[in-house]
């Protein structure tokens, strides 16, 4: 639903305003600020963080602590250290202008990646994520969105589209833990509700939940890393709809994706590379989804299982990446349209790191429903001949495979 309007705010007293204001700038006059080497790694600020935020016996913060910096800020320190390495150039080479807390200090690079991390992690206001580390609201709203270009800048390797010998890979991966030969990777899609003000209300952005929210598109490989994103689409349009609009659709149609080895079947049928879907999606000759119909056969049957197996690493996917990165998984408060994809670029972005460092997150961090459990699933009837075709292939042959072990 669209917000409500805010009551109209009761006007102040020209003169005490005016007053006030002057204070408050000869206050900052005379402020005295402790510059700091930021190429130097600062390791106090963790220990003035763990002592403000000592965790009580009834919280949920882990007494240990490793344990406790990962739950604040996902990552463990030796990751926490290589973002850090990251973004630092780039933090440097653009001074934060008033980003000073309580004691006057300017703020370090790891304080400001500590900031950024904790807001993205926790989806808590800025003002309570400021509280904990002794700055203001705008101190966190600069840092954060300082700290995302240079993510998007900086990390950008960590979400791309594998080489050959990587799918090679992503393939034995997934016919290892599901099945299905020739697979290169499991498709969904997701949405992240915001309110929005009533001048940007439309019925674009206004999903079949009646919530306004932009639309999260990924293809995962079989350890849950993120290969392709698209998102800054609104989320009431049909996933099908936005699988078309997205760059990663266009290349797969003219043959730049998923042009690799081709594999043969157990009964000479050969196989492309392919992705698995959901129902949501269309069944293409590289896009594979499941059986639909009250009267499946057995073969069918057993195909969709398998099938779900496989897909089920971009559900687990999104479930740790809105999990992890708690500020997509909540209600945003207007949030900025051109802003938002790249603040749901770099959180998926953390995601792969976390993997890519051999990191990893606590087992409860994870979504314990579906990520889009608030919304029922959709049915694409789109069908493509070769696609069907593929498809029947694949059955047959895992079929055939059953039936051989069971002889044997």
């Amino acid at each position: 639903m669209a917000p409500p309007k805010k009551p109209s705010k009761i006007k102040k007293d020209a003169k005490k305003f005016q007053k006030g204001k002057k204070k408050k700038k000869n206050k900052n006059k005379n402020a005295k600020t402790v510059p700091v080497d930021n190429r130097a790694v600062d390791s106090e600020w963790w220990d003035v963080f763990w002592k403000k935020n000592t965790p009580d016996p009834v919280s949920n913060v882990p007494n240990d602590e490793e344990e406790c910096f990962k739950h604040f800020f996902r990552v463990s320190k030796r990751t926490f250290e290589y973002i850090c390495s990251l973004v630092r150039e780039d933090l440097i080479s653009r001074p934060p202008s008033g980003l000073i807390n309580i004691e006057g200090r300017l703020l370090s690079v790891e304080k400001q990646v500590a900031i950024a991390l904790r807001r993205l992690a926790s989806g808590e206001s800025q003002v309570s994520v400021g509280a904990s580390f002794g700055v203001g609201q705008s101190t966190v709203s600069q840092v954060t969105w300082r700290f995302i270009e240079a993510m998007e800048e900086r990390a950008r390797h960590h979400l791309k589209w594998p080489n050959s010998s990587q799918m090679e890979r992503i393939k034995s991966g997934f016919e290892a833990s599901s099945g299905l030969p020739n697979c290169c990777g499991a498709i969904d899609a997701t949405h992240i509700v915001m309110t929005l003000p009533a001048v940007q209300t439309s019925d674009d952005w206004c999903d079949q939940e009646n919530n306004y929210s932009m639309f999260v598109q990924g293809v995962v490989d079989f350890e849950m890393r993120f290969l392709d994103i698209v998102t800054g689409w609104p989320g009431g349009m049909p996933i099908s709809r936005l699988l078309k609009f997205s760059g990663f659709y266009k290349l797969c149609e003219s043959g730049g994706r998923l042009n690799g080895n081709v594999t043969m079947l157990s009964d000479g049928e050969e196989t492309r590379e392919y992705i698995v879907g959901g129902p949501s999606y269309p069944l293409l000759p590289w896009l594979i989804t499941p059986f639909e119909g009250e009267e499946l056969s057995v073969s069918m049957s057993e195909f969709n299982s398998i099938l779900e197996t496989a897909r089920s690493a971009s559900v687990k996917a999104f479930s740790q990446l809105k999990g992890g990165w708690r500020i997509l998984n909540k209600v945003m408060w207007r949030p900025d349209k051109r802003k938002l994809p790249s603040i749901i670029l770099v959180c998926c972005l953390l995601h792969n790191i976390i993997i890519d460092c051999g990191d990893s997150l606590h087992p409860d961090v994870a979504l314990s429903s579906y990520h889009d459990s608030d919304y029922k699933g959709q049915i694409c009837k789109q069908v493509d001949p070769a696609g069907r075709n593929i498809r029947d292939n694949l059955a047959k042959h895992l079929l055939g495979r059953k039936e051989m072990s069971v002889c044997t």
